[in-house]
């Protein structure tokens, strides 16, 4: 087995920074923050980094709205509410405008989404009981849903099960 030495072979075989982020973008959409923090972790120089971040935005192989859109309608479609997809966007570095403007041109019935996951958990009869209409509440809440929403789904919930009474 071929050993390296301490003078810098191992930087020798190492891919570039632009090769490495391509790599990373071959296998799955990455915000630029997270392609940025990869690098860093993997020992780039910051200015190395940075360029071949630069080249694969030029080259639209690397774009943080088209990151942002999939991940939007992966958790969507996993069950999450927009909430929590706006700070998992922030947390990408994505500005608060443009991750507003892109929950709002998905076009999402978020509703709908907060009534399926309320379905797929604890099945279509709904409750007339306030514990447990509030443990349903707490649910959507943690999955990111705002309060507007859950009130809606969870009384929407209720009515219906008084609308199917004899």
């Amino acid at each position: 087995m071929k050993r390296k030495s301490a003078d810098g072979d191992s930087q020798k075989n190492r891919p570039s920074a632009y090769n490495k982020a391509l790599g990373m973008l071959a296998r799955r959409e990455h915000s630029r923050r997270e392609l940025r923090q990869k690098l860093d972790r993997g020992g780039y120089a910051g200015d190395e980094a940075n360029e071949a971040l630069d080249r694969l935005g030029q080259q639209h192989y690397q774009d943080d709205d088209r990151f942002a859109e999939l991940l939007i309608r992966s958790r969507s479609a996993q069950g999450y509410g927009p909430m929590r997809v706006r700070a998992e966007l922030k947390s990408h570095g994505l500005p608060d405008a443009r991750i507003r403007n892109l929950l709002n041109e998905a076009g999402l019935d978020w509703t709908g989404i907060a009534s399926a996951q309320l379905r797929r958990r604890y099945g279509s009869a709904g409750t007339s009981d306030p514990s447990e209409r509030a443990r349903r509440a707490q649910f959507l809440l943690r999955r990111g849903f705002p309060a507007a929403t859950v009130r809606d789904v969870t009384h929407a919930d209720v009515d219906d099960a008084a609308d199917d009474a004899p």
